[in-house]
């Protein structure tokens, strides 16, 4: 997978545009995230989704480099993908609430924050690789 430089950019407007992926479960064939934003830059790792009401299905927050989150100032839960090399999941976690430390997950290059249910949902589990696709 080629790393863009960083996944925000000025639009024609002045406002910030933030990439955009779909992110594919390649090992089992399912998506995971029709919409998965790319939080590369300082300012969007920070802010992650600290702010927002809910994050909807199908939707999902690419965090990198990375290798731990917190949920601290959210208000639903999440669900986890950890990251390595290859874009092979090194570790998922169910449904970590608002107020918490996720793991650290020393080998991880990035996280991915998912809606709760969207493991079980997509089948998705430690050892699967992902896939993204532009759009």
């Amino acid at each position: 997978m080629r790393w863009a430089r960083s996944s925000l950019a000025t639009g024609a407007d002045g406002r910030l545009a933030v990439e955009q992926v779909r992110l594919l479960n390649r090992t089992r064939g399912t998506v995971i995230a029709e919409r998965a934003e790319v939080a590369s830059s300082w300012f969007a790792r920070l802010r992650g989704l600290i702010g927002r009401r809910a994050l909807e299905p199908g939707h999902g927050l690419i965090i990198r480099p990375c290798n731990s989150v917190h949920t601290f100032f959210m208000a639903f839960p999440i669900e986890l993908l950890f990251v390595g090399e290859g874009d092979r999941i090194l570790r998922a976690t169910r449904a970590i609430g608002p107020w918490r430390i996720g793991p650290i997950v020393p080998a991880a290059r990035y996280v991915v924050e998912l809606p709760a249910g969207t493991l079980a949902a997509s089948g998705t589990a430690a050892g699967d690789e992902l896939e993204w696709a532009t759009q």
